[in-house]
C-alpha cells in the first residue's frame, strides 16, 4: 500500500499536511477530522480501510492542526473549507466521497454544497446547526475567547464567521446521499440534531444510530461504522 505525503500551499505562505493512500481506480474518498482533532490515528485505519475497498484516500490536517501550518486560533470555517478545497484540488478527482467527523461533518456539508464533483456524505456524530458550538459562544461573549483542555483557543473571530453558515442553505442545496452514524449517548453533539437534519434535508439519507456509543466510538462501533459506510457507498 502506498502513501505518499503532499505539503499543499493554501493562503499567505502556509501549507496543510496531506497523506494520499493509493489505491488503483477512480474512486476517492476525502477524510476530515474533527475540531480538536488531526490526521491520525483513525483516519490512518479510515483510509487503509478504504484503500482495501479500492478507494484512493486523502487524509489531512486543516491549518493550526497536526502538522499543518498555522495556529488554531486563526483557524475558522471559511479557512476549513478554503483547506479541504485546496486538497482536493491538488489531487483533482474526478469524482469523489467526503466523510467528516464532528466538527469536520460541518465541513463536509457545506463543501458538498460548494462543490458538485461530491458524490455522497459520510459523516459521524456530525455537527450541524450552530447551537451545538451555543456554550462556547457564550464564554467568548463573556471573556472573549474559549479555551479547550487540549490549550486550543477560539475567539470572536471564529463566530463571526460561523454565522455566516447556516444548516438551512445546506437543507435547501444538498442533492447528492447522505450517511449519518451517532451515538445515542453523545454528549458532545446532540443526537436529537442528527434526527432533525435527517427531518429536513431534501435527499436520500440514512440515519444509523449507536445505543451504547457517546462522542468517541468504541473498537468495535468503529469496525461497525466502516463496515456500514462501504456496503451503503456499494449501493449508490
Amino acid at each position: 500500500m502506498t502513501e505518499t505525503a503532499h505539503q499543499i500551499p493554501v493562503a499567505d505562505g502556509a501549507a496543510v499536511s496531506a497523506i494520499h493512500h493509493e489505491a488503483p481506480g477512480d474512486d476517492w474518498v476525502v477524510f476530515c477530522h474533527g475540531f480538536l482533532s488531526d490526521k491520525r490515528g483513525s483516519y490512518e485505519h479510515r483510509c487503509r480501510r478504504a484503500v482495501e475497498e479500492g478507494y484512493n484516500a486523502v487524509r489531512f490536517d486543516f491549518r493550526g492542526c497536526g502538522e499543518s501550518d498555522g495556529r488554531f486560533i486563526d483557524q475558522t470555517l471559511s479557512t476549513k473549507l478554503a483547506d479541504l478545497r485546496a486538497v482536493v484540488e491538488h489531487v483533482d478527482p474526478a469524482s469523489y466521497v467526503l466523510f467528516g467527523s464532528s466538527f469536520g461533518g460541518k465541513v463536509a456539508f457545506h463543501a458538498t454544497i460548494q462543490d458538485p464533483r461530491v458524490d455522497a456524505v459520510v459523516t459521524r456524530a456530525p455537527v450541524t446547526y450552530n447551537r451545538a458550538f451555543e456554550a462556547y459562544r457564550t464564554t467568548v461573549e463573556r471573556d472573549g475567547e474559549y479555551r479547550f483542555e487540549t490549550g486550543d483557543r477560539i475567539d470572536r473571530r471564529f463566530f463571526e464567521d460561523f454565522e455566516t453558515y447556516r444548516f438551512a442553505d445546506v437543507e435547501a442545496s444538498l442533492d447528492v446521499p447522505v450517511a449519518i452514524f451517532h451515538g445515542r449517548t453523545d454528549d458532545a453533539v446532540d443526537i436529537d440534531d442528527s434526527l432533525e437534519a435527517v427531518a429536513r434535508l431534501e435527499t436520500d439519507v440514512l440515519l444509523e444510530t449507536f445505543t451504547t456509543e457517546g462522542h468517541r466510538f468504541s473498537t468495535p462501533a468503529e469496525a461497525r461504522l466502516l463496515e456500514r459506510t462501504f456496503h451503503w457507498l456499494e449501493t449508490q
